[in-house]
């Protein structure tokens, strides 16, 4: 791509278009000196109501740069802004903005449902009846209301997805991010939670950055950013990026990450 803006946006529904974006990341380049890995001036936009696959192997730099976008990593590099509101100047601001379901668990296990939902509205704030009310209403939408007084640790690992997700959904985000959520999940429970999600984004506009490495996981109309080697080699509909190849996105995404791992080739990329 040699030193053209990585920056790009999936061809997006005119509505999506009028509205401002959700996440906007441009010209973002973080480096590891020790290990010779850089993300290198990405860029893209993820509008309200679109669902959004970061897609990559493992090692490709997604999770480096979902340490980027929840400022557990600071790069002087690019700028990030979640609905507006610039990641480094006005941190507080920006990070409101978003809800995260992280690839580790991060509940308390000997706390219960209701409980971990509970602390975790206070840091963000909410108090009274709305925090009862936001309680209720995303317990409701991930099915745990009967198992709110039962501690985590008596949950399967997919109820414990779920409740990840709805303490994420707690303060009606604008963007919700989450890094590979299906790891160690059945078929079955991979699949409602993927459904799951994408209702979140059709029904209730909100944003949704899914980052994977399943193209399982991904419907024919997501808006799929193909991340390898810390550079964005293809960004479209899966539909679209798969549209030259026999066997669809998951061949176009062999071939784009084997060209990308030649010494020297040129990587085909796909934008507006």
């Amino acid at each position: 791509m040699g030193d053209r803006d990585q920056t790009m946006s999936p061809d997006l529904p005119p509505l999506q278009r009028s509205a401002p974006p959700a996440l906007e990341v441009t010209n973002l380049s973080f480096g590891y000196e020790r290990h010779g890995f850089r993300l290198d001036r990405v860029g893209f936009r993820i509008f309200p109501g679109a669902f959004s696959v970061l897609l990559g192997p493992n090692g490709s730099g997604k999770t480096t740069l979902l340490m980027l976008l929840t400022r557990l990593l600071d790069s002087r590099e690019g700028t990030i802004r979640l609905s507006g509101f610039d990641l480094r100047t006005t941190p507080s601001q920006a990070l409101r903005r978003m809800g995260v379901v992280f690839q580790q668990p991060t509940l308390d296990l000997d706390l219960t449902v209701r409980q971990n939902l509970r602390y975790f509205a206070a840091l963000q704030g909410l108090t009274g009846r709305r925090t009862e009310q936001r309680i209720a209403d995303e317990l409701g939408r991930v099915e745990l209301s009967d198992r709110q007084r039962d501690k985590v640790r008596t949950l399967s690992g997919g109820l414990r997805r779920r409740l990840e997700l709805a303490r994420a959904m707690l303060h009606e985000p604008a963007l919700l991010v989450l890094d590979e959520p299906t790891v160690g999940l059945d078929v079955p429970t991979r699949a409602r939670l993927v459904r799951h999600v994408h209702t979140l984004a059709r029904e209730h506009g909100i944003a949704v950055l899914w980052t994977t490495h399943l193209i399982d996981e991904i419907d024919p109309l997501d808006q799929v950013i193909v991340l390898h080697s810390g550079r964005i080699v293809a960004s479209g509909t899966a539909t679209d990026i798969g549209s030259d190849e026999e066997g669809g996105i998951a061949a176009a995404f062999a071939r784009l990450t084997a060209v990308a791992r030649a010494p020297g080739s040129v990587v085909e990329t796909f934008s507006e």
